[in-house]
């Protein structure tokens, strides 16, 4: 608004000037303002091109997702962009469909179509109701799928071909600049009808006194014009317009960075709420590990071994029933599979935790497709987080039907009552051996070691409709798997701890195996809790109160466990919460949360879907890095803040009051949009784009509720305004007998001079504005290339506008000795910042 107002100032002034003083000496005054229009506009609009080019960027990598394909008789990896008609696609519980298809084979496929169809009620899909949507989630079981559409041509492409995509909300910082703007703005305009009113008064006083109050002339039409530009130039001085896009650069350019550091942000929001973040909710596999698991101990007929990659059946001592009985175990109950590839050699596919037991399997002497062609799969319950464990019911070669279980070690062994001995036969689970084997499961779990129990049962009768048994299991076993914590993952704890970020480990590992990872990872200390998720359940809210601050770490979490710990936090606690997840469990926690933070190459669609930073290389460090970036975005915005207001104090009384006293303001309306356009764009570039400092990780966050305008940043604007202002007013009181200045230009001289001043102060106070309360503001200045070329490009079109474009900006070329004074003033600036940082507030 304020740019429109100034271009129909300019466009009078054009006219008029051009009518009283011919062209083109008449239009500079016109021309000059339209220039200096034209200069913000341009700048503001590259700057936003920019960013909308960075969003196409993020934007690709955003939809690069991977899906396991059957294609030429090879399983493969694709992206969903390859996809084409008569593709096989596997799909697992979390998985978002990526195109329209039929149904070939599966097990207990339950979709979710609400995205599609926005029925909460998920959907069974099977050979009866075959048909798969593009864009729908796979909320239970597994299936194949055949391509049958794909891209636009599906009904999900149809849809979104008939809407079109809203823009980014703001965000919470920018709604409260956009309030600060709105104050400052509304101070601007009641200082301008001021100004206005003065600078109109004093006219009409000097006229009264002449005696020409009836008579007018363009002389005088031009100047009551030029004292409107000087009111509205005080609104655009005052306004400030360059906080939205401050935010905007600094969010783009964080994020653009983050991107380098594999952290893909979905919404600009989230590289700034990521900075307040007091809390940090971790899964363990994948993000504090490295999900590269491996089984290094089993207890297979009662007796526990040592597993190496050299190691075979019969090093273990597993009788060969027994060993029949666990490779069918192993190669039925599974959701992975083992493939040749295209170059002839076996490869294992599926989760972390299947290829670990197949890996096992295939080192034991088993051989996967001639055990899988030997039975007929009846039924398959895939593994699910609330049951923690998956089965099998096989029709045998021999007749008869069998059923395998696999899941967490308690659980399958609640639902055994007997066990292979040492010799494989099967005895009653009495008191003495339950005991062993739970002994045995806490010492694995004790050595950080994630344990699996494989169990099996004849069935006499036994129809694919009903569930698999429940109960009367014989175990077979108990595997440990080692799942080593990722490098650099304790020192990134040990960070979050001094940046005042709690970090809390929720995971649906045995309580031993989370609490011997979480001691390794430094997450448990001395005077921390850890709880399992049904204790945490029983407890009332009073409890909670005193409980929850103390909780380190959850173990044997269900989904709706992490989604309470997460709620409570930021409801009772007031806690920003960051949470991490990958899998389809962790949506409802990534939803309550502040920002929630995907696993992208171990995640689901649908976590990645529900979060707003997506960790493309799962390491715990990258979280540390976007917390470091956020607290940057914060940091940035407050020194452009900082900077911008003092300025605009200074701009606002210095013209206001010369205004008042003299009846003319020093500062024109080009100059004062030279001003703006130091302070607003150029300055958003120079400032919003400082990268972070390891000190960032040392102060506490900022939390909710903290002011986005601290008594630091006070103290520097006040202080600074007040020097400014002080040294500008000697020149007005003093300026003319300083420098000698006499005749007629000895005003323009004069107001050039404060001009020139006024600027080279900003320049400093740039420069000093880097820190807002360290001293040494110099350090790593160089290695920001964008805040040197800002300067450098002021200081040139500075020298530019002082010496060459006189009639323009209404000024005139300067002596050496007045471009040294105007040096050393803005200079002096510096040592009085930094004499103001050492004023405790």
């Amino acid at each position: 608004m304020t740019l429109m107002i100034l271009g129909v100032c300019a466009f009078v002034s054009l006219v008029v000037g051009v009518i009283m003083e011919g062209w083109p000496k008449g239009a500079h005054d016109g021309l000059g303002i339209f220039a200096s229009i034209l200069l913000v506009v341009m700048v503001t609009a590259t700057s936003d091109y920019k960013q909308s080019l960075q969003f196409k960027d993020l934007d690709k990598e955003k939809k690069k997702i991977a899906i396991q394909v059957t294609r030429n008789g090879y399983r493969q990896k694709l992206s969903i962009y390859d996809l084409l008609p008569g593709d096989i696609v596997h799909l697992a519980i979390g998985d978002q469909v990526p195109a329209d298809g039929l149904f070939v084979t599966g097990f207990s496929v339950l979709i979710d179509e609400s995205s599609l169809t926005g029925e909460s009620e998920p959907i069974m899909v099977t050979s009866g109701n075959p048909f798969l949507l593009s864009g729908t989630k796979v909320q239970d079981g597994s299936c194949k799928m055949l391509v049958t559409t794909v891209g636009m041509r599906t009904q999900w492409g149809k849809l979104m071909a008939t809407l079109s995509e809203g823009g980014d909300d703001e965000t919470p910082l920018q709604v409260k600049l956009n309030g600060v703007a709105t104050i400052i703005g509304k101070i601007g305009l009641f200082f301008a009808v001021i100004t206005f009113a003065v600078l109109v008064q004093g006219m009409f006083s000097r006229k009264l006194s002449e005696g020409s109050h009836w008579s007018w002339s363009g002389e005088e039409a031009l100047e009551m014009l030029e004292y409107f530009a000087v009111a509205v130039t005080i609104v655009v001085v005052a306004v400030p317009e360059g906080l939205p896009l401050a935010v905007t650069l600094s969010l783009a350019f964080a994020m653009k960075k983050m991107m380098n550091d594999k952290a893909l942000v979905r919404h600009l929001a989230a590289c700034e709420t990521m900075g307040s973040a007091t809390s940090i909710c971790s899964d363990k596999t994948g993000t504090l590990t490295t999900n590269h698991m491996t089984v290094v101990k089993s207890c297979i007929c009662m007796s526990i071994k040592e597993v190496s990659k050299t190691n075979n059946a019969s090093s273990l001592e597993i009788p060969d029933s027994s060993l029949k009985l666990l490779l069918q175990s192993i190669f039925s109950n599974t959701g992975g599979e083992v493939v040749v590839n295209k170059s002839g050699k076996l490869e294992i596919l599926g989760t972390p935790t299947e290829t670990a037991l197949l890996e096992f399997g295939l080192s034991l002497g088993g051989d996967f497709h001639s055990e899988r062609e030997a039975y007929k799969l009846v039924k398959l319950e895939p593994f699910n987080s609330s049951k923690k464990r998956m089965g099998v019911a096989l029709m045998l070669p021999e007749g008869g039907l069998r059923a395998h279980t696999k899941g967490a070690s308690e659980i399958v062994l609640a639902a055994c009552d007997k066990v292979l001995d040492s010799n494989g036969k099967v005895i009653p689970l009495d008191e003495a051996s339950s005991s062993h084997l739970n002994t045995t499961i806490n010492q694995f779990a004790n050595e950080a070691l994630r344990t699996l129990c494989l169990a099996y049962q004849e069935l006499d009768k036994f129809s694919p409709d009903n569930a698999i048994p429940s109960s009367g299991f014989t175990c077979i076993g108990i595997v440990g798997i080692k799942d080593p914590v990722r490098p650099g993952v304790k020192e990134s704890v040990a960070i979050c701890r001094s940046a005042g970020i709690t970090v809390r480990m929720v995971t649906g590992d045995n309580i031993n195996t989370a609490k011997a990872i979480a001691r390794e990872c430094g997450i448990l200390t001395d005077n921390g809790i850890a709880i399992e998720g049904p204790v945490f359940r029983e407890k009332s809210q009073e409890e909670m109160h005193e409980l929850v601050p103390k909780i380190q770490v959850m173990a044997r979490s269900s989904p709706l466990d992490k989604h309470t710990l997460v709620k409570f936090l930021r409801t009772n606690l007031d806690e920003v919460v960051a949470v991490t997840g990958d899998g389809t469990n962790d949506a409802p926690a990534l939803h309550e949360a502040d920002i929630g933070l995907a696993m992208g190459i171990a995640g689901t669609e649908v976590a990645k879907e529900s979060a707003d930073v997506i960790i493309l290389d799962d390491n715990f460090s990258t979280i540390v890095t976007v917390a470091k970036w956020g607290r940057s975005v914060y940091i940035n915005i407050q020194k452009f803040v900082q900077f911008q207001l003092t300025v605009n104090v200074v701009a606002l009384i210095v013209n206001f009051t010369s205004a008042c006293l003299t009846g003319s303001a020093p500062l024109t309306a080009v100059q004062l949009l030279w001003v703006n356009m130091i302070m607003d764009t150029l300055g958003a570039l120079a400032l919003a784009t400082e990268p972070p400092t390891d000190d960032l990780m040392k102060r506490t966050p900022v939390g909710r509720k903290g002011n986005f305008i601290s008594n630091v940043m006070w103290r520097n604007i006040l202080g600074q305004s007040f020097y400014q202002f002080m040294v500008i007013w000697m020149l007005q009181a003093k300026g003319k007998g300083m420098f000698g200045l006499e005749g007629p230009d000895s005003d323009l001289v004069l107001n050039t001079l404060i001009f020139n001043t006024f600027v080279f102060c900003q320049v400093f106070n740039e420069v000093s504005s880097r820190e807002m309360e360290e001293i040494d503001v110099f350090k790593g200045i160089l290695d920001n290339h964008v805040f040197v070329g800002v300067l450098g490009v002021t200081v040139f079109f500075q020298i530019i506008i002082i010496e060459f474009l006189g009639t323009f900006a209404n000024t005139t070329p300067l002596t050496l000795s007045q471009w040294f004074f105007s040096l050393v003033v803005g200079f002096l600036g510096m040592p009085i910042a930094a004499a103001l940082k050492m004023v405790e507030v």
